[in-house]
């Protein structure tokens, strides 16, 4: 690393801000070849050049009580941010959602004159709003993915601009097949059972269950498993081998759009590839599990009617929803068997999936993220930095 060379730290902790990351990563270093990238992000972001000061999957939990499982790794990796951000001096911070950690490496970031910028917001618009006012304190800018964020930080007078969705950078879905439905071969269903251990070992087991159930009144049916580049495959293929007879499971590995282009319909965990597909027009039912306490204390803290962000965009419930004790595999397949036996409906759902891609900006997200993060850079001046070596 040069030491005029610009110096950008980017902390993504889960997998699609690893996702995001990365495509970030690239557009920084269209503007700036001679860039440095480093931070907390998977396999993603190391591909396009980000040095890791560690892997995010160390990191990744879900639920509010869960985290307490992490809380030695989430130390240490504090730690290893705290030295890097005291001795590289990074001429920027760019916080990708994940706030619970973030917020703290901002308070640091803060401490040292750093400038942080932060994309992806955290869904305080949905409970605890008013962190809000932490957000004000320590993000010099919030560059915001859903077009109802930008009233909400304006409202509270926090520097915000609507930047588009990511997705959009790497999907550019046609208008909707009214026909798919309608095509003589075995249904094909898919199940996503989230991108995080945690998710996959609470989830994939009730889908499972589920598809059995789905089989016993529709013999032909197909099933899928996504295995997402953040899982171990060995996880997934162990619990299919397990539990899935007298099933035959295809359990695909990779991105999610492979399975898409097979499945007439979804079940996924909640979370950003229920978005993705709708973008693809695939219908889907959406569920979600954690412990009882977190559960609980979501229910009291949560102020908005829905937890799937197709439905926040789509402001009704245009998807099914079901949670915790409502996402059991007889629910699952009594919602699915009734969506597979009203076509009519099901199309009706792919043409207005197809419509939320119209509320959310175009392409380009990225680089109107890295045109901000530079235009922070300017106005800063920064001291020298150590090596990242040396932390």
């Amino acid at each position: 690393m040069k030491m005029s060379s610009k110096r950008i730290m980017i902390i993504a902790g889960e997998a699609s801000g690893d996702m995001h990351g990365a495509k970030l990563a690239e557009s920084l270093k269209r503007y700036d070849r001679q860039v440095f990238l480093c931070g907390i992000g998977g396999s993603a972001m190391r591909a396009e050049g980000v040095e890791l000061l560690l892997d995010a999957n160390t990191l990744s939990v879900v639920g509010i009580t869960e985290v307490l499982t992490k809380l030695p790794a989430i130390r240490q990796a504090m730690q290893r941010v705290k030295n890097a951000l005291s001795r590289l001096r990074p001429h920027l911070l760019i916080l990708i959602d994940y706030p619970d950690f973030n917020f703290r490496v901002a308070a640091i970031a803060k401490r040292q004159n750093i400038p942080v910028l932060y994309y992806i917001s955290p869904q305080i618009w949905a409970w605890r709003q008013n962190r809000v006012k932490t957000i004000k304190r320590l993000v010099d800018h919030m560059a915001v993915i859903l077009p109802f964020e930008l009233p909400f930080y304006l409202k509270h007078r926090v520097p915000v601009t609507f930047v588009g969705h990511p997705l959009l950078d790497r999907i550019q879905p046609q208008a909707a097949d009214m026909t798919r439905l309608s095509t003589p071969s075995p249904t094909t269903i898919g199940l996503l059972p989230g991108s995080r251990e945690k998710e996959v070992t609470t989830l994939l087991p009730v889908m499972i269950a589920a598809a059995k159930k789905i089989r016993q009144d529709c013999p032909t049916t197909r099933f899928l498993v996504s295995c997402a580049d953040s899982i171990d495959a060995k996880l997934i293929d162990d619990t299919v081998n397990r539990i899935a007879e007298p099933l035959d499971i295809k359990v695909v590995k990779g991105p999610a759009s492979t399975l898409f282009k097979q499945s007439q319909l979804l079940v996924a965990a909640s979370g950003t590839v229920t978005l993705e597909a709708a973008l693809h027009g695939i219908p889907l039912v959406i569920i979600y599990k954690v412990s009882p306490l977190s559960y609980w204390l979501g229910r009291r803290l949560i102020k908005v009617k829905h937890i799937g962000i197709v439905n926040l965009i789509a402001q009704k419930s245009l998807l099914p929803e079901l949670i915790q004790a409502d996402a059991s595999p007889a629910e699952i397949a009594a919602t699915v068997s009734g969506m597979l036996n009203n076509p009519k409906r099901l199309n009706q759902i792919r043409a207005e999936l197809l419509r939320v891609r119209n509320v959310l900006g175009g392409p380009g997200a990225s680089d109107r993220v890295a045109r901000i993060a530079f235009n922070l850079i300017k106005k800063r001046k920064h001291p020298g930095c150590a090596s990242i070596r040396d932390v």
